[in-house]
């Protein structure tokens, strides 16, 4: 088995800090038997400091959704046409001249297939991209009504599940917001609240507050950004520890939401940007050996988030790791650390 190497692992957590706009790291890791476990911190974070946890909240949307299609209370081929509106729907896809909205299935919203444009990244008509305007300090909501709305004076990227094409886009998990409210009849924030209850995930919570103080705000460069405004209005953004983050991604891992024994059935990889792929609902942080001549870095299968937030699973290790360095403009930061991470630990 892997041994964990505490000491270094110590020393790498440290070691965070001096990378570029890192004001602060925190970091868990856990093996698969659960006979191991440990858990650092540095600069401004502490081992159960609260966080932002950004685009990791889809991995949760995602273990929700999945959840559902193993109960048969949806399918990956249903059609969002079953679940949203149709003066929402009409009109979100248009390529050509032929609407594609009822064409977007489940699958495809949880793969980054649907083609539909990402209403954070993508550059609108007149302005600037929205993620742009948050990263300047602009922070504004962003309801799912707003996004629907911005997305249809945009062009689709492709048509919905056009074979090997894939479009890494926040539109899609917003709209899976409205398919567990239908089906649940209940606010997503409430369904996403009761999991971490379910979990005993105790530091973990939907943000709602305009005015919660009790995380540590993430950075961009040198500025700690308050964009309470965007991560209330969404009904999925979601503030938590390292600590809870690893009772989640074993949870996941461990067949809780979809069966342990399908799982690898999700690892339907489609490239999005490198060193990522994304399968359904999951993603992948993966590095060549090209990259990597000296020693190779296994494949971590989960999500991570722009502010420097991860969740992984290794499975050729057994390793479960999270945490963050909660940095907007130095990302790779999370990615070099959790590397050096996993490279300490040595077979046993």
């Amino acid at each position: 088995m892997n041994r964990l190497n505490y000491e270094k692992l110590d020393e790498i957590v440290n070691q965070a800090i001096k990378k570029k706009y890192v004001h602060g790291a925190v970091f868990s890791m856990a093996s698969g038997d659960g006979k191991q476990s440990w858990i650092g911190a540095s600069g401004n974070m502490k081992v159960d400091s609260p966080y932002y946890i950004a685009s990791i909240n889809k991995l949760f949307v995602s273990a929700i959704t999945l959840r559902l299609i193993s109960e048969k209370r949806l399918s990956f081929e249903d059609s969002i046409a079953g679940f949203i509106p149709e003066s929402m729907l009409q009109g979100m896809h248009i390529l050509g001249d032929r609407d594609h909205s009822k064409e977007i299935t489940i699958l495809h919203l949880l793969s980054n297939t649907s083609g539909l444009p990402c209403y954070l990244a993508d550059k609108p008509e007149n302005g600037i991209p929205a993620i742009k305007a948050l990263e300047a300090g602009i922070d504004q909501p962003w309801p799912t009504e707003m996004v629907i709305e911005r997305i249809k004076t945009m062009k689709p990227h492709f048509k919905p599940g056009e074979p090997n094409r894939a479009k890494y886009i926040d539109t899609g998990h917003q709209l899976l917001n409205l398919v567990i409210e239908h089906v649940l009849g209940q606010p997503v924030k409430a369904v996403l609240n009761q999991l971490f209850k379910d979990l005993n995930m105790s530091g973990t919570y939907v943000c709602e507050d305009l005015n919660d103080s009790r995380y540590v705000f993430p950075y961009y460069k040198n500025e700690q950004r308050d964009i309470s405004k965007f991560i209330t209005s969404t009904q999925n953004d979601i503030i938590s520890t390292a600590q809870d983050q690893m009772l989640f991604i074993k949870a996941f891992f461990n067949g809780y939401f979809y069966p342990k024994e399908a799982l690898k059935s999700l690892e339907v990889w489609n490239k999005i940007f490198f060193p990522f792929q994304y399968g359904i609902g999951i993603q992948m942080f993966y590095m060549p050996r090209a990259l990597s001549p000296f020693k190779a870095v296994p494949d971590m299968i989960g999500h991570c988030g722009s502010t420097g937030s991860v969740a992984f699973y290794i499975p050729s290790l057994d390793l479960y790791i999270t945490g963050t360095t909660n940095q907007q403009a130095n990302p790779s930061a999370a990615f070099q650390t959790i590397i050096k991470m996993v490279h300490s630990c040595s077979n046993a």
